[in-house]
């Protein structure tokens, strides 16, 4: 694999841990800045919308312009709303701060993906994106932990000035590693981009990232009341079996980029419905300290092993629009934070148990598998009417034209 691939790594590592970090920052934030931790929690929503938004714009104003050059100017913008948020006078200022921060997230993902299949043969092209996400899946083993430990320490303005330094080292690694291409037009432009999305093959893969990842979250939005609660662990053990989570997610994350070099789409359909099954024996795993440990690692292993072939299957259904689709989908992961955690919540509301998301979560995993179903049928569905018309002119040697032409 080129090294080039750990300068993507690197990037996606300050990535994460900015993005995870916040949640074990908020009470911290909320005593400085003179707030409540609701209010508080709306940093976390800041950087989410900033994602979403930023994705596709971000994509779609740099799509003439060399990758190389993006990936750098993504990193430059992060490293400015991380700075911004540790120099932050007030909790406006950090809700502005934090949504600059999130603006390039999806869009250096997204063209992430795109470079780091172009760097390997097309064998490896699973493997390539999941050694990116790689740092985003470590940032949860080392990352959040260390960060979190370091704002608790030393202040939360030390945690982002940290998150900036690692931006500064993923810049400089872009730019001797990533190597350098040309600024390139997209066929048809922008415009022809814009229209590849519109495609209904696209919007199913989207849909399927957005179940998927939704599953997960309607869980691990609220695994420690199952941990504390079901499990009966103290709180102060949460923070070792959410590590446990990231080697999971890591294990799982490599599984899958090195299982969809030989099926995309079986890996696909197996993690989703191995997730499916891991969510629905949540209520019986919960019902022990050991097997809660071996449930929170099988949740972030089955999970992530969807994570690359769901990139791959949104780049491969808009073949015309590879980094504009790519970072769209970076957006409806964080949909499917946003969504997942929400069902969830609804669950846990209506008082069916402490383990209810994991069993919604289950339910969004089988719809994922549903989505993903309609999606590859409806493109074999494109590409079998063009094939039936060429069959008939094999059969009968005469091209298929009206009858005065033949004559």
């Amino acid at each position: 694999m080129p090294l080039a691939l750990l300068a993507l790594a690197v990037g996606a590592f300050g990535i994460g841990t900015t993005e995870f970090v916040m949640m074990g920052l908020l009470p911290d934030v909320a005593d400085d800045l003179g707030i409540s931790i609701p209010t508080a929690g709306h940093l976390v929503s800041a950087y989410a919308l900033g994602v979403v938004i930023g994705a596709p714009l971000l994509a779609a104003a740099t799509a003439r312009m060399s990758r190389r050059t993006v990936l750098i100017a993504l990193m430059g913008l992060f490293v400015a709303g991380n700075a911004l948020s540790a120099f932050a006078p007030d909790h406006h200022w950090l809700l502005a701060a934090r949504f600059v921060s999130g603006l390039p997230h999806g869009a250096f993902f997204g063209v992430g993906a795109v470079v780091a299949t172009g760097l390997v043969a097309p064998e490896r092209k699973a493997r390539s994106v999941s050694l990116m996400f790689l740092g985003l899946t470590v940032a949860n083993i080392a990352g959040v932990p260390v960060a979190t430990a370091m704002g608790q320490h030393l202040g939360w303005r030390a945690t982002f000035l940290g998150v900036s330094v690692i931006g500064v080292a993923a810049i400089a690694a872009l730019f001797l590693l990533i190597p350098h291409d040309r600024a390139h037009a997209p066929e048809g432009g922008l415009r022809g981009e814009l229209t590849a999305l519109r495609s209904l093959p696209v919007w199913l893969a989207l849909g399927t990232t957005v179940a998927g990842f939704g599953a997960l979250f309607s869980a691990y939005s609220y695994i420690t009341p199952m941990l504390t609660d079901s499990a009966g662990y103290a709180e102060g053990s949460v923070t070792l079996l959410l590590a446990l989570f990231g080697v999971g997610a890591t294990a799982g994350n490599l599984l899958g980029g090195r299982l969809a070099d030989h099926s995309l789409r079986g890996t696909l359909f197996g993690g989703l419905l191995s997730l499916a099954v891991v969510l629905a024996l949540f209520p019986v795993l919960m019902g022990a300290q050991w097997s809660a440990a071996v449930g929170v690692t099988a949740l972030g292993a089955a999970a992530f092993v969807t994570g690359s072939p769901l990139q791959l299957m949104v780049m491969e259904k808009a073949a015309a629009a590879p980094s504009l689709a790519s970072s769209a989908n970076q957006a409806a992961f964080n949909l499917a934070n946003a969504g997942g955690a929400w069902i969830g919540g609804l669950a846990l509301a209506a008082g069916f148990g402490t383990t209810a998301p994991a069993l919604a979560g289950a339910g969004l995993a089988v719809l994922g598998i549903a989505v993903a179903g309609t999606a590859y049928a409806v493109d074999r569905g494109r590409t079998e009417r063009p094939a039936a018309g060429h069959a008939r002119v094999v059969a009968t040697g005469v091209p298929d034209r009206p009858e005065a032409l033949r004559r």
